[in-house]
């Protein structure tokens, strides 16, 4: 009777389940409203429970929908008053819906715990209600490229979190509202980081009270309205303003105001077609930030001085089409200057650069990744990478760009790349990303056509294009700020969705037991429950593998699970209390977001380093187990020794040899307070090239280390550096020789581009990263600094026609007062090793044979140790982020690991 009776229990738990809706009642009813009045609505809008049945773009918290992204979906209808009735819903997405029309409803006001509301390119008209000042925790309101109209509503004033405010081309008119005691007004949002108020119909003056030196803007945009009279003095105490357009306005201004100049951290400033007249003050061109000055369409005349203290980041200026007649020139100054449509180019004609116009368009397209167009069927696309496909496409419309000429292909490969890694950092199938025909709307925007692939397959499901849409929308997509300033994305209509009908097998359950009633059925569905349960026990067992990967290695029992880890031992976890005084304050040197770091002492006396995870988690389980299988099978002076490993209790513990001296950033960035002097960095640049080259050449199998770094290569008493850190690494078998596929991981700044770009790794993406390694020995500059990469910084100061190439403004001054002999071999080397194609790089060994040539320049023998030994890391306070085994050493370099 008993399994007559689970079975029975199982048939009423199952109905139950069906039955019993977990999202909130309120929340059903309100979301098969607009399911009602909606067209085109995803395919798994089905069920009576949103949460549980896993709705396209509904996500819950607690059984109350938190979260709506339903953006470039094709949505078609209007937004009811029963989104009101959804009062945990914390963002609602519906971006790049065009077929969305109608009115805003005035109830969007009870929801009072949102916090993000994207309408941006929807096809919305009418006022914007007034209630929308009741959403007092929204953070981004983005309501721009729709068609509302009627008056700004002085209600946003209540807004006192808002940080982004986009009301930009709509038909909004009148005046722009300020408080006057009673009413509230947009001069209440102190915190409000953006103002976009441009492509409107605004009127009358901007307000003296809007902006005060209280207001944290950064972007003030009111280009292309009918504003007049002055320009308010009062935007020169915001001191945090960086972009400011008033293009194609009305003002009744003689010149450029005097506050400008006082802008110290302007970058962009624009004030075309606003009736500009008189000279062009000279101290405008000391801002120490500027780098566009947009002025053309004025009257302004005379003689355009550009001065002496000119700002070094300024790139354009555009006095197009004003009554300019003398030019004094830049004084050597890298500054475009477009002087088309004056009298001075009358004079002089079109022979001098200044009087030819800008090309307005380029033929820019974003090159192939060294393979052949594909031939593609019906509408599919070929991607960069050569794969037919049905790609996401749109325009990216940037309000700044801070270069002049269109076809800059390095700053479309940046900003390329830093498209791809916002998508491989969000998880995102997104094999790569196609730009091309930049080009200027209305003389101030830069447009750009935008196509993403999908990775491994066709085309892309909602789901995808959802998120792809919400990156741009939230704006978690940032480009590169040294070269591109805000955007916005205009999605096209995809319709290559590659969704079908989900929970096939629950409505076959449903059908079944709906008809359950003869004893057949029921013999049916025990064997239904038995399947289930064994492939439920399955996926656990995998689920549990996949969560512990020393499920198989079973400590207690002396079976031979454990694998035979040469020259490694598998320690207790007694033993490793034994050793660190019961892991006491005494013995801790370091932590990170690995864990904690002890100093220990085995029953010999030899010192060892004990990395011990944080308790009970599961971080980098997979990179702990990675490491001791890789380490316990290399063996090799400049590669940190793998003593043993703890897995028992729930402990990830790995046992090193102790290394007094941390890491190579360490004592670079000063933490370490060890002097290295030209001989000793290309010391530890040797070590470190052997290490390496044991790996690619002499371990079996061969091993790609993917995370070569400074924070990753360590120094011992005698500042021997011995490459660490191998949770990334990967080994080469002989069926994956010359590149094996596979996702991208790594750190930024030290990333191979080519097998970022292509998902291929091979030992030359260890190269690269090696020569990053060689730029920061010898400048002590991070990869990345302030936007700017040190490859990039040390190409464009190179001289090879001077004295150390003309570096000595990057080089480190520490070893500047030395005799740098061979610097200039080093520098070549460098380069050789970050070529843009892999085959362009050396080989490991080949590097090692070159830096011994260069010791030998530099009067040193290779061969022989260097007996200078430093003072160890134990004098330095406790708690200090110094400690040399974790994986996280250094705060400026952050690990990447994107999931395809």
């Amino acid at each position: 009777m008993e399994p007559r009776i689970e079975l029975l229990c199982l048939v009423v738990f199952i109905q139950v389940y069906i039955i019993a809706a977990v999202t909130d009642s309120g929340d059903v009813a309100a979301l098969n409203s607009l399911k009602d009045i909606w067209r085109n609505l995803p395919l798994n809008w089905v069920g009576s429970d949103p949460c549980g049945d896993g709705w396209e773009g509904i996500q819950c918290m607690n059984s109350r929908v938190s979260l709506i992204t339903l953006g470039s979906m094709g949505l078609e209808g209007q937004l009811s008053d029963d989104i009101s009735s959804l009062t945990e819903l914390q963002t609602l997405d519906l971006s790049q819906n065009q077929g969305l029309t109608g009115p805003l409803p005035a109830s969007i006001g009870n929801l009072k715990k949102l916090t993000n509301l994207y309408l941006n390119r929807c096809g919305f008209t009418g006022p914007i209600p007034n209630t929308i000042g009741s959403l007092q925790r929204l953070v981004y309101l983005s309501l721009n490229s729709n068609k509302f109209s009627g008056q700004i509503p002085p209600s946003i004033g209540h807004l006192s979190e808002l940080n982004w405010l986009d009301l930009s081309d709509n038909q909004l008119e009148g005046s722009i509202p300020v408080s006057d005691g009673t009413t509230p007004g947009l001069d209440m949002l102190a915190n409000t980081q953006h103002f976009h108020f441009g492509k409107n119909k605004l009127t009358g003056e901007i307000p003296e009270q809007i902006f005060s030196s209280k207001m944290s803007l950064i972007h003030v945009l009111f280009d292309d309205n009918e504003l007049s009279g002055p320009i308010p003095s009062t935007l020169g105490l915001v001191q945090s303003l960086q972009v400011l357009d008033l293009s194609n306005n009305h003002f009744d201004i003689s010149g450029i105001p005097t506050w400008v100049s006082s802008l110290s951290s302007l970058a962009i400033l624009r004030m075309e077609s606003t009736q500009l007249q008189g000279h062009v003050p000279v101290d405008l061109f000391s801002l120490p930030d500027l780098q566009i000055l947009g002025l053309k369409g004025n009257k302004l005349n005379g003689t355009l001085n550009i001065g002496t203290n000119v700002g070094n980041q300024l790139s354009l200026v555009d006095l197009q089409n004003n009554d300019i007649t003398e030019f004094n020139g830049t004084g050597g100054h890298n500054i475009e200057i477009e002087l088309t449509g004056n009298p001075i180019c009358q004079e002089t004609g079109p022979t001098e650069t200044y009087c030819e116009p800008p090309q307005s368009t380029s033929l820019f397209n974003t090159p192939r990744s060294y393979c052949s167009s594909a031939k593609c069927s019906s509408d599919q696309v070929s991607s960069t990478t050569c794969k037919c496909a049905y790609p996401y496409t749109g325009t990216l419309i940037f309000i700044g760009i801070f270069f002049s000429d269109l076809g800059n292909s390095a700053a479309y490969k940046a900003l390329q790349e830093s498209l791809m890694l916002c998508f491989q950092s969000n998880q995102l199938p997104v094999d790569s990303v196609s730009l091309s025909n930049p080009r200027m709307e209305s003389s101030t925007f830069l447009s750009l056509n935008f196509s993403a692939f999908p990775y491994d397959r066709a085309s892309f499901n909602r789901t995808v294009v959802s998120r792809i849409t919400f990156l741009f929308s939230n704006r978690s997509f940032k480009p590169p700020p040294s070269l591109f300033g805000p955007y916005f994305f205009e999605s096209d209509e995809y319709n290559y969705f590659s969704d079908e009908p989900k929970d096939t097998k629950k409505s076959t359950i449903v059908i079944i037991i709906g008809a359950a009633g003869g004893g057949s059925v029921l013999l049916l569905l025990s064997l239904l429950a038995g399947v289930y349960a064994f492939r439920q026990k399955k996926k656990a067992e995998r689920a549990s593998i996949k969560s512990d990967p020393f499920a198989r290695w079973n400590v207690m029992k002396n079976n031979g699970s454990i694998p035979q880890l040469k020259g490694a031992r598998c320690f207790s976890f007694e033993e490793l209390k034994k050793y660190t005084n019961n892991f006491s304050e005494a013995n801790y040197i370091g932590s990170g977001g690995y864990g904690k770091v002890y100093k220990g002492t085995l029953p010999n006396g030899k010192l060892i380093a004990i990395k011990r995870a944080q308790q009970g988690s599961k971080q980098g389980v997979l990179e702990f187990k990675t490491e001791i299988e890789l380490l316990s099978r290399v063996h090799h002076k400049n590669i940190v020794g793998l003593l043993g490993f703890c897995f028992e209790r729930h402990e990830q513990t790995l046992i090193y040899e102790y290394v007094p001296n941390g890491s190579l950033n360490e004592t670079l960035s000063g933490m370490s307070r060890i002097r290295v002097d030209w001989t000793k960095r290309l010391k530890i640049a040797l070590d470190t090239a052997r290490g390496l080259t044991y790996l690619h050449e002499l371990a079996n199998p061969p091993i790609i280390h993917r995370d070569i770094k400074s924070a990753n290569i360590l120094l011992d008493q005698h500042l021997t550096a011995k490459v660490a850190d191998f949770g990334l690494s990967k080994p080469i078998s002989d069926s994956e020789k010359g590149h094996v596929t596979t996702q991208v991981k790594g750190t930024m700044g030290y990333m191979d581009p080519e097998y970022y770009m292509t998902h291929q790794l091979t030992e030359k993406s260890d190269v690269y990263s090696f020569g990053v390694l060689l730029l920061e020995l010898i400048t002590t500059r991070k990869p990345i600094e302030r936007g700017k990469h040190i490859v990039k910084e040390v190409r464009m100061a190179m001289d090879k026609a001077k004295d150390l190439y003309s570096l000595h403004q990057i080089l480190d001054p520490v070893i500047l007062d030395e005799s740098l002999k061979g610097l200039e071999k080093f520098v070549d080397l460098a380069m050789s090793c970050v070529e843009e194609s892999g085959v362009d790089r050396p080989k490991m060994s080949e590097v090692v044979k070159e830096i011994e040539n260069i010791m030998q320049i530099a009067g040193m023998n290779p061969n022989v140790e260097t007996p200078t030994s430093s003072s160890s890391y134990e004098g330095l306070s406790k708690g200090s982020p110094f400690h040399p085994f974790s994986n996280e050493s250094s705060a400026n370099s952050s690990t990447f690991v994107a999931s395809n």
